[in-house]
């Protein structure tokens, strides 16, 4: 049985939020729904070890009858997965089973053909990796074994290190892959032994989710047909197949922001965090992100002071890092503030209304910081 969920329960007042901004950003999601923007949304909003509010919006599920949301609801994260993934990395590199800089052949030897031998973790998790167009068949969900050699078989799009590309699967396949090598175990129950288990979120975040929880899931949409199947949401893909509520990911991102440390739990390093959660990639442009400087961490991405950023709020201080889900959501910490937030909705919109909206999202909780 899960722990509590851990974050005790207080108010935006009593937190240091001023009201008028929330009023705003609930007005606001409100108008999406009743637009008919996306069915259904969660947000969740903490702050020094508190949870300060959260609400749900609309509908889980609207075809083959209407089931509304609650505040149990699992929301599909899409990419905000690839943080919890590279997490379970921190966990090795912080028991001495990894370093940042071994090659990702030390431990996968296979991956070196078709020219990978000296990648790095550390190129692979900043999206320097070269790969980006890296992908694995449906049949390895269920099969790992194959899945390791799909991923040990990917092709080199342009030379490691030499430019910034988002990859949207390719680099988090490698990361499980190389969780499973060293561990010995599948990547989905490291992930949740090492990572989500400890901070008590064993309801509230899965990547991959088991039968007796699918009931929870939302059913996400998009101008073309999303998979919901049962098996899609146990293969928990690493690079996008997490499912979770908002207050999960609000009480995960409290942790990050705290250098580590969620309540009595201690999951990483001060060191650890400052270091995975910095712009390793300066200003140059992520070609993925119509050239955007993402200042890529080694997991979650970076506020700095650019006048362009994504999903993390024009107006947020440059410390703020997190992570988006496409199309869909977003998460991200201030440590500067002590605040965490998540958005998470059920439909995943186009650009340019998508990144315009999450600007508005987030600097409405940036503006209700005091």
């Amino acid at each position: 049985m899960a722990a509590p969920y851990p974050l005790p329960e207080s108010n935006p007042s009593a937190l240091g939020f001023a009201e008028r901004p929330l009023d705003h950003l609930d007005a606001l999601i409100r108008a999406h729904v009743a637009e008919g923007r996306y069915a259904g949304a969660q947000i969740a909003l903490a702050r020094h070890g508190k949870l300060a509010l959260c609400r749900t919006y609309g509908d889980a599920r609207t075809e083959g009858g209407t089931v509304p949301a609650g505040d149990d609801t699992l929301f599909l994260l899409f990419s905000q997965t690839k943080v919890l993934t590279s997490a379970a990395v921190w966990t090795l590199v912080e028991d001495g089973r990894l370093s940042f800089m071994d090659r990702v052949a030390d431990h996968l030897p296979a991956f070196a053909a078709r020219g990978k031998g000296e990648i790095t973790l550390h190129q692979v998790m900043t999206h320097q990796g070269g790969f980006p167009g890296g992908d694995v068949s449906q049949a390895t969900w269920t099969d790992h074994a194959r899945m390791r050699a799909e991923v040990c078989d990917f092709s080199l799009d342009w030379s490691p290190g030499s430019r910034l590309q988002y990859h949207p699967r390719a680099a988090h396949l490698v990361q499980a892959m190389v969780v499973e090598a060293v561990t010995g175990q599948d990547y989905r129950d490291v992930i949740r032994e090492r990572v989500i288990a400890p901070l008590g979120l064993g309801d509230d975040i899965f990547v991959g989710v088991p039968e007796a929880q699918q009931a929870r899931c939302a059913d996400t949409y998009a101008p073309e047909p999303r998979d919901n199947s049962a098996a899609f949401r146990a293969a928990g893909l690493p690079s996008g197949g997490g499912y979770a509520t908002a207050r999960g990911m609000a009480a995960f991102y409290q942790m990050l922001g705290n250098g580590g440390r969620l309540g009595g739990v201690r999951l990483f390093s001060p060191r650890l965090i400052a270091y995975v959660a910095r712009n390793h990639t300066g200003e140059a442009p992520d070609v993925q992100m119509t050239n955007i400087p993402m200042h890529r961490g080694l997991g979650p991405h970076v506020r700095g002071e650019s006048d362009r950023i994504r999903g993390l709020g024009t107006i947020g201080a440059p410390v703020t890092f997190g992570h988006g889900g496409v199309g869909s959501s977003y998460s991200w910490a201030d440590p500067s503030s002590g605040v965490s937030f998540s958005y998470l909705t059920n439909f995943v919109s186009p650009d340019p209304w998508h990144s315009a909206r999450l600007d508005r999202v987030s600097n409405l909780v940036h503006a209700a910081i005091d």
